[in-house]
């Protein structure tokens, strides 16, 4: 019963980084997944999968987590490099790569 602390990394539909301030401690898989046959449905008879708990800091799931006993794998963020665009830089004079159309 191992979890994983980490920060949930930003959705690629949209620009804004809604959630991705919060630390999540969730638990990691024990069994394998369980094809049932009839139907082809995939299930497990883990039920801590469903687990997932959200915390301000990432010292508020630490401290959780050892509080109840609970071993851990924590997963540091690394920071994302925004590289600076601008519309004016495709029309600007000297430019290295040539127009396309």
């Amino acid at each position: 019963m191992v979890a994983r602390i980490h920060q949930p990394a930003k959705n690629a539909m949209q620009s804004g980084k809604a959630g991705t301030r919060e630390w999540v401690l969730e638990f990691e898989p024990e069994t394998p997944n369980v094809i049932e046959p009839l139907m082809g449905w995939t299930s497990s008879y883990d039920t801590k999968r469903q687990v997932r708990m959200r915390f301000d800091t990432k010292e508020e799931a630490i401290a959780y987590a050892t509080r109840h006993g609970i071993p851990f794998r924590l997963e540091e963020t690394h920071p994302s490099k925004v590289k600076p665009k601008s519309y004016a830089e495709n029309f600007k004079y000297g430019r290295p790569d040539r127009w396309t159309h």
